[in-house]
């Protein structure tokens, strides 16, 4: 297994993280949030990465079951529990076996591009639907980033509180395991993925909208040209510093790809 990252910023600035070990690659993004956390979102994916990766390296046990001890682990460590303050992490795995087949799973809106299929977990995307288009109208008239525009997002991620790791809602890795339970998972054989990419939201959806998303050509690029293509979309992030021509929730999010092969 061969794979190479680029993040912007690099870590421990940002709150996503990622980890490799000797069989599996790991991509988090720490949830940025509108209102008090006990813990800060960087802390909280660190430590999930960390431990999901000395539970994953080496082993075929279930991702699933692997992702819950995670999350148990985590919770225990940092005080955690469900709900209200609790900080929260998309978790997205490519793992191969022993026997060269390979495991995905996506928990949250962070994706794994493979030939043929790209698996995304979109749950979260219907709810709060009021707040997320007040905040997506506001910016495409041109109000930016003020004070009413951070007071939707606090009323939106309460709104999306209520539906967190809920029947119905959405699921995510935060302080209760059985979250796990609910990830996209994927089992493919060495020729249905002959290579995979992990993309945290902040670097797929500027990459869609400037047409960088040529996933084979992503799948082929070297260290400094993953680097390239996620310094170009800062950098246009800039020019749409109001979010006019992209309407999204910071001017600037954390930004991962992987490329696994």
């Amino acid at each position: 297994m061969r794979a190479i990252l680029a993040q912007h910023p690099e870590p421990p600035s940002g709150d996503d993280r990622a980890f490799v070990t000797s069989n599996a690659v790991i991509v988090l993004d720490g949830a940025s949030a509108f209102s008090a956390r006990d813990v800060p979102a960087s802390t909280y994916s660190q430590h999930l990465g960390s431990t999901m990766a000395a539970l994953v390296d080496g082993t075929d046990e279930a991702l699933t079951v692997l992702l819950a001890e995670a999350i148990k682990t985590t919770a225990a460590a940092l005080d955690l529990t469900p709900g209200g303050r609790a900080p929260s992490s998309t978790v997205a795995v490519v793992r191969r076996r022993e026997d060269a087949s390979v495991d995905v799973l996506v928990l949250g809106d962070s994706q794994v591009v493979m030939p043929g299929e790209i698996l995304r977990d979109d749950r979260l995307g219907p709810l709060a639907a009021e707040q997320r288009t007040a905040y997506r109208g506001r910016l495409a008239s041109g109000r930016g980033y003020d004070d009413e525009h951070r007071q939707i997002l606090a009323a939106l991620q309460a709104e999306q509180l209520r539906h967190r790791n809920k029947p119905g809602g959405y699921w995510i890795a935060e302080a209760d395991p059985a979250a796990a339970e609910h990830a996209l998972t994927r089992h493919l054989s060495p020729d249905e993925a002959p290579w995979c990419v992990l993309a945290t939201d902040g670097a797929y959806k500027p990459m869609e909208h400037l047409g960088l998303d040529d996933w084979p050509s992503v799948a082929a690029a070297k260290a400094d040209d993953l680097a390239a293509i996620l310094q170009r979309c800062q950098d246009w992030e800039a020019i749409d510093e109001r979010g006019q021509q992209l309407p999204r929730a910071k001017r600037h999010d954390d930004k991962t790809l992987a490329v696994v092969s």
